[in-house]
């Protein structure tokens, strides 16, 4: 069975790596700084899908990938014996006036047509959730299909299930050149290397950040409201996130942090005195097309790229790492035209 290495050990680069290892191939992972040190090292974990409406290729992609993460991160808690933080809880959004209520008809239908029997959108008057934010209509949009999973957690959990199979994962060393077949899954400084390799644009980094909240609200219902994603985890804390930051001068925290607290404060008092246990700052890969971008590195036999996952990468994850599998140990991979890097 083939020898691989996967550069980088961000959510990607895991994902595919622990795949691979189930399918019986031989791995090693190589991580220049720490795990989750690019963008997976967040705190958010909004498994959310897109709207059912306008479907196409992308759409359908991520409902599968969606559908088989229940399985596949019970896997890999079974290996590691430690906990994803994953759970299929749903998401609460509020609905601002009658007439957006009357065209959530059609999202409505639209979810019925092309999600699963059993999971599915509708209006609902009694939310009855801890975090609840106000309706002008008395009206929220409830789905059954967003879920969520603690980022770091789910990166310690498949990180350890790698070493209990015996995958090397070297932390602290640039990889160079490795010999024999490589999958890129670099992030925002991977595409960048791609963009200068191939003389075209490829993608670009694009900067996020979000605060952490000690707030015990676990099995409840996500919030997206006002452009934000307020996500309660099973530890009893509360995500709050994110910014998209096309322009910055640094990675770092700063005062848009602090706006995204204002705003969660306004959106659900009951956060108003909860304490600030993290705020996060990084940089995200988005490749032009804004979808994933897979596939082999052009010039270089051998060498295979996954990234871009911008904003989507752990909700993508499942489904990239069967494609990428597929892709390498067979050749061809049933993925969107979209996602091909050519």
């Amino acid at each position: 069975m083939a020898s691989i290495t996967i550069v980088g050990g961000g959510i990607f680069g895991l994902c595919c790596a622990w795949e691979l290892t189930r399918r019986g191939a031989t791995v090693r992972v190589v991580e220049a700084r720490h795990i989750g040190a690019g963008s997976s090292g967040g705190t958010v974990g909004a498994l959310a899908p897109h709207v059912p409406d306008n479907w196409n290729e992308k759409k359908a992609f991520q409902l599968d990938s969606l559908l088989m993460a229940p399985g596949f991160w019970e896997g890999v808690e079974a290996a590691s014996g430690i906990p994803t933080g994953y759970g299929r809880h749903g998401r609460l959004q509020p609905v601002p006036d009658m007439a957006t209520a009357d065209k959530l008809a059609e999202r409505i239908a639209a979810a019925g047509q092309q999600w699963p029997a059993g999971i599915g959108m509708r209006l609902i008057r009694d939310a009855g959730a801890v975090l609840l934010p106000q309706s002008p209509t008395g009206l929220w949009l409830h789905d059954d299909l967003t879920a969520r999973i603690a980022p770091r957690a789910a990166l310690a959990s498949v990180t350890a299930a790698l070493r209990v199979r015996g995958v090397p994962i070297d932390l602290g060393q640039p990889a160079g050149q490795p010999d024999g077949t490589v999958i890129w899954a670099t992030g925002a400084e991977g595409l960048a290397d791609l963009s200068a390799d191939l003389g075209r644009k490829i993608g670009q980094g694009v900067k996020g950040q979000s605060v952490l909240l000690g707030f015990d609200a676990p099995g409840q219902p996500q919030i997206f409201a006002d452009g934000l994603h307020i996500v309660p985890h099973a530890d009893g804390t509360v995500a709050i996130g994110s910014t998209s930051e096309n322009s910055f001068e640094h990675a770092l925290p700063d005062d848009q942090a602090q706006d995204l607290l204002a705003r969660a404060h306004a959106i659900c008092p009951a956060l108003a005195d909860a304490p600030v246990l993290d705020i996060w700052a990084g940089i995200r890969p988005r490749a032009q097309s804004r979808a994933p971008l897979l596939g082999a590195w052009p010039g270089r036999p051998g060498h295979y790229v996954a990234n871009g996952g911008f904003k989507i990468g752990f909700g993508m994850a499942p489904g990239i790492a069967h494609v990428m599998a597929d892709l390498v140990l067979t050749g061809s991979a049933d993925m969107p035209d979209g996602f091909r890097l050519t």
